[in-house]
């Protein structure tokens, strides 16, 4: 899959097809340990870039629903655990200690919706991306993550 290109870290997503296809591509690339904080206002696209990774990493369509009201939903990978957490309800940033959270950035791939919730648990090295409308798609930005992240993922250069 290619990625259309606006510059090293930033994506322009035309559609949901799109979106998820970054999902998609994202999956491919994670390794235990690694966190993608996905950062954007409601209706951004946030769960649905999720729900395509996940997927993508479970290797077959599973319902992936949306941890607005469990705050973390887990997944069994085979090869690693999956935690998708949504931190919108979260009333502070020790809230999370309770949630299992900082034994899980350590050994599974965590998708964490409303990063900022998180303050000082904050984890290190996580791949940050922000949607946000763009016309009739999205803008993806991102940035950080694992040392040559971000190039893998833009793939070899034409």
């Amino acid at each position: 899959m290619t990625i259309p290109r606006l510059s090293e870290t930033s994506l322009f997503l035309p559609d949901e097809a799109a979106t998820a296809n970054l999902g998609e591509r994202i999956a491919s690339l994670l390794e235990p340990g690694d966190t993608v904080l996905l950062e954007g206002p409601i209706g951004a696209g946030k769960s649905h870039l999720a729900r395509a990774l996940i997927r993508a990493r479970l290797g077959r369509m599973e319902d992936v629903p949306s941890p607005t009201f469990t705050l973390v939903q887990t997944y069994d990978a085979g090869d690693v655990e999956i935690w998708h957490a949504d931190l919108y309800r979260l009333g502070h940033p020790d809230d999370v200690l309770e949630l299992g959270l900082e034994d899980a950035f350590g050994k599974a791939i965590c998708l964490i919706e409303w990063p900022d919730r998180l303050g000082p648990h904050l984890p290190a090295n996580a791949l940050r991306l922000r949607l946000s409308s763009q016309g009739e798609g999205r803008l993806a930005q991102m940035d950080g993550g694992r040392p040559g992240f971000l190039e893998r993922l833009a793939g070899p250069r034409p």
